[in-house]
């Protein structure tokens, strides 16, 4: 399976680890620890050196009960650091619902929108994000499942089995897209783990993933992080929000591999080296297997 993007097709026969480079002030993963835009330029640099295949780039926290960031400070935020990025060798990603900010991440050589309103988002001059992936004719693109929004959707989570009702939602706007004239190539899509979601509703997402496989598109998974893992590893939501970065870790991994295992061709963390470690031996793994 091929994901045409702005600048690069990539190949996703082996799972991708796609970097997380948040430049704000306050992320719930990072703390604002890369929000000034030299240390973004630095953590970018340290991502690719550590094995990440693409890096994600956004300018507005998407944590629960997070507040919208004006268009001029996100542009603010993320052009400098795309612009940089762009000359790193690996396709850069723009997490942003904002169409503005998807054009001028494009126009700077960007080659993939990532957008957790799933191209839903109209800007105050009435343009949409599906009219600016239309337009560009190759970027790629990745549509999240999110319930509700930021500042609202951990306040009155999905009710019911939220395997079809994600699928459902993946397929309409995938199908919107692909009527608009998007290749399928250029489409991936997304669960949205943590997004208007429960903990048990996060986990049945993953236990059944498999079941996304069969939309044929592409699965990204962003459990990196996530409030659940620190929810079953019995660490304390006001912990999680203390940001100790370390507790979080081996649980992230640990996802992201069960991911990949039930066929996730992107996961998207911020433990770049950690995660493409864990990669390397489950690659390993299913060398031994296939050559018995």
């Amino acid at each position: 399976m091929i994901w045409t993007t702005s600048r690069f097709s990539i190949d996703l026969a082996q799972p991708r680890v796609m970097g997380i480079v948040n430049v704000t002030p306050d992320s719930f993963s990072d703390g604002g620890q890369f929000a000034s835009t030299s240390a973004a330029l630095q953590h970018c640099e340290d991502l690719v050196a550590q094995g990440a295949d693409i890096l994600d780039i956004g300018g507005e926290s998407t944590r629960p009960n997070a507040q919208a960031v004006p268009l001029a400070e996100e542009l603010a935020r993320v052009v400098p650091v795309i612009r940089h990025a762009v000359t790193l060798g690996v396709p850069v990603s723009v997490d942003t619902y904002k169409p503005a900010v998807m054009q001028a991440a494009l126009d700077l050589g960007a080659d993939i929108v990532n957008d957790i309103w799933a191209l839903r988002w109209q800007g105050e001059d009435g343009l949409r994000g599906d009219e600016v992936v239309v337009r560009h004719g190759r970027c790629g693109v990745c549509l999240t499942h999110m319930h509700r929004e930021p500042a609202t959707m951990q306040v009155a989570p999905m009710e019911g089995d939220v395997v079809p009702q994600v699928l459902s939602f993946l397929k309409l706007h995938a199908q919107h897209l692909h009527g608009l004239g998007v290749d399928l190539s250029r489409i991936v899509v997304d669960p949205g783990i943590g997004f208007g979601k429960t903990v048990e509703q996060n986990f049945r997402l993953l236990a059944r993933q498999e079941e996304l496989l069969h939309l044929g598109y592409a699965v990204l998974a962003g459990w990196s992080r996530k409030s659940s893992l620190a929810a079953v590893t019995q660490t304390s939501l006001s912990q999680a929000a203390m940001l100790d970065r370390q507790d979080r870790m081996v649980p992230s991994v640990a996802a992201a591999l069960l991911a990949v295992e039930r066929g996730a061709r992107i996961v998207r963390v911020h433990d770049v080296k950690e995660t493409v470690q864990a990669l390397k031996v489950w690659r390993a793994m299913q060398g031994a297997c296939s050559n018995e």
